[in-house]
């Protein structure tokens, strides 16, 4: 058990709810590769806010990762580290939601992002002690 508040709680469990959604559609017969990426950064984005809001700030209403990393980082520098996996998960906040006629993601692409979010997921799990 944790001895976070129920606000930084509420934000992992939602998170949590992300990593539930990638899991359910990775098991389906038909995988919908868009929201999986959809949903591996969502769950970036929710955890990175949690970071954030552990450090007593309110987090910018952006879906840019970089940006809340680089919040993230000032209170904690060890988490620059998670970069590139911010990098590659930004630009599936928005744009991957619509039909976008040249391109649609494919299985790799989508599982290097799960992973990317699942490092990040790690990272902060572990700096806030939490144990899902």
């Amino acid at each position: 058990m944790s001895n976070l508040n129920e606000e930084l709680l509420s934000w992992l469990w939602k998170a949590e709810n992300d990593f539930l959604n990638i899991e359910n559609n990775l098991s389906s017969e038909r995988v919908p590769w868009d929201t999986v990426c959809f949903h591996a950064q969502q769950a970036a984005e929710k955890l990175l806010k949690t970071a954030i809001l552990a450090r007593g700030i309110r987090p910018p209403r952006t879906h840019d990762l970089l940006v809340l990393l680089t919040i993230c980082s000032e209170g904690d520098p060890s988490l620059s580290v998670l970069v590139e996996e911010c990098r590659m998960l930004t630009s599936f906040a928005v744009e991957i939601r619509y039909p976008h006629p040249s391109y649609e993601p494919n299985e790799e692409e989508a599982m290097d992002l799960v992973e990317a979010a699942r490092g990040i997921r790690e990272m902060i799990h572990l700096k806030l002690g939490f144990q899902a």
